[in-house]
Formats: C-alpha cells, structure tokens, sequence
C-alpha cells in the first residue's frame, strides 16, 4: 500500500472486523487504512453503504452484485482508493440450496476498476471466516502487484 501511496477501506459482513483487524495488525497501517464498516445486516448495507434495496431483493446479499456495491459504498464513504468487501454465510445456518454454508462472495473496487468473485469454503464457522478474511487479503495483494 505504501509503495503506491493507496489507502484502503473495508466492508465486512460474516468476518465481522477481521479483515479490519489483520489490516489493522501490522505497524503504521494508520498510513493506509482508513476504516471499516461491518454491514451485518442488510438494513446497514443500505443505509451505510448505500446498496441498492432493489439489488439485495434480486441477488440476495450474499452475491457478487451486492459485493460490488460494497466495496464501492465503502470506497466513497471512507474517500479510500481500494474499497474491499465480503459477504458470505459462515454458517453452521443461514445456508440455502442454492447458497450453501462456505458460500462467499469478496469485491474490490479502485481506481484500476472492479472485480467480484464467488468462493465457497468448508469447515467450520471460524475457519470459513479465516479463508474469507485470507482471499480479500489476497485480492487486494493482487491489485496492488498485478504483475
């Protein structure tokens, strides 16, 4: 981040902040992280990111549209240059048959532009949210090294 100069912002859903907190976790972060928001509910990702109702009526929220339109809500909100996102369901509920627990959907928008990608993941409550948080990360190192 500091070779480019960039700042980062992050909306999480089911890793509630750990993305925040590994971000958070190395020395002088406060150079290029500017915040997070953990949009847990649907309302939140409304009324604080600003994704569209209509979008989390037809895609649920768990889906790469409304991913997208966090990382873009978070990316505006905190004047970051990278908004990352991630929703998914961590389980052991909230599955359904076409969204199984594992399901995850991560986003980052920049100024390179946008991607949205689906995973699904195995295990346990945690370790799902441990790959979630680890494929954000990885994302964003692939922005910032595309080569």
């Amino acid at each position: 981040m500091l070779r480019r100069g960039w700042t980062v912002s992050v909306a999480e859903s089911c890793t509630g902040g750990l993305i925040g907190k590994l971000l958070t976790d190395e020395p002088g972060s406060s150079a290029y992280f500017r915040g997070g928001v953990v949009a847990y509910s649907n309302d939140v990702k409304h009324r604080v990111l600003g994704v569209p109702d209509s979008l989390l009526e037809a895609h649920g929220a768990v889906s790469e549209p409304v991913a997208h339109a966090m990382a873009a809500g978070v990316r505006r909100l905190m004047g970051a240059d990278v908004g990352l996102s991630v929703t998914g369901i961590a389980g052991p509920g909230g599955a359904t048959s076409s969204k199984p627990v594992g399901t995850v959907c991560i986003a980052a928008a920049h100024p390179g532009g946008a991607v949205a990608r689906t995973h699904l993941f195995e295990g346990t409550r945690g370790e799902i949210r441990g790959a979630s948080a680890q494929v954000v990360l990885d994302l964003l190192g692939e922005i910032l090294d595309p080569d």
